[in-house]
């Protein structure tokens, strides 16, 4: 069983029980944490931003590596650091593009049975109907980082595939510092407000029998965002590598076993 799907059904185990939980104590695990969970999210949201402030200087390190290592070479420390990193982002939206693959089955699954339920017995469900907005949104959103790591996002550039591979290099890099981190950073600062007030109401569905959970599906905004930037930095690495010389780690879809 691959880590991804431990994890998945971990978050689905963890889930299962506060909701008994919360069943058995006549909502009592409910009421606690709706009345702490918006004050517990601010600080968290604080301290995540500081964080984020504190370690985006160190995303051009992949840029300063591919300026010296064009015309000097990596040292050896520098390019197992690069290597590392690459791994670490690498793994990361493999692991959340795994779990989430599930969400198009269970989309395909509930679109199906939400038709039977309307066309053949004439019923309709809300909280089953706006399921299917969550799982689009989140197979979308947070499958885009493993998108890009395995190259499957579209590319509009006709002169790429003939490029040699420094160029491709020069492109991805350029692509990476001059479009993605700063149109992601920009989601960033504007799902701020969104998303943060979101979370102050526990915003949840306008309809009375929908979802509750409007805050955390919006919160997938700035996860995304992050991811991408992660993702972003590991194939700008990549472009680090291959511009001083060295053959970098093989891309995704070289590589089967990743493949969603």
């Amino acid at each position: 069983m691959k880590l991804a799907d431990r994890l998945l059904l971990a978050v689905i185990a963890v889930t299962a029980v506060m909701l008994i939980a919360d069943a058995l104590t006549g909502g009592a695990i409910g009421a606690v944490l709706g009345g702490h969970i918006s004050a517990v999210a601010a600080l968290t949201g604080r301290i995540l931003g500081f964080v984020g402030w504190a370690i985006s200087p160190f995303l051009l390190i992949a840029l300063a590596c591919a300026l010296y290592g064009r015309f000097k070479g990596l040292p050896a420390p520098v390019s197992k650091l690069l290597r590392r990193l690459i791994a670490v982002f690498d793994t990361i939206s493999v692991t959340v593009g795994d779990m989430v693959r599930w969400a198009a089955l269970v989309l395909v699954l509930v679109t199906g049975l939400i038709v039977v339920q309307r066309y053949v017995f004439g019923v309709s469900l809300t909280k089953l109907q706006e399921s299917v907005i969550y799982l689009h949104a989140i197979l979308f959103l947070l499958s885009s980082a493993v998108t890009l790591y395995n190259g499957g996002h579209v590319r509009v550039d006709i002169v790429y595939s003939k490029l040699s591979e420094q160029g491709k290099a020069w492109t991805d890099l350029l692509g990476v510092y001059l479009a993605l981190i700063p149109m992601c950073w920009l989601i960033l600062i504007t799902a701020e407000s969104y998303v943060g007030g979101a979370w102050r109401i526990l915003e949840r569905s306008r309809e009375s029998d929908g979802l509750p959970l409007v805050f955390l599906l919006k919160t997938a905004i700035p996860v995304f965002a992050i991811m991408m930037i992660g993702q972003g930095f590991a194939l700008a690495s990549r472009a680090a590598l291959t511009l001083s010389g060295e053959t970098p780690p093989p891309a995704s879809h070289d590589n089967a076993e990743h493949e969603l």
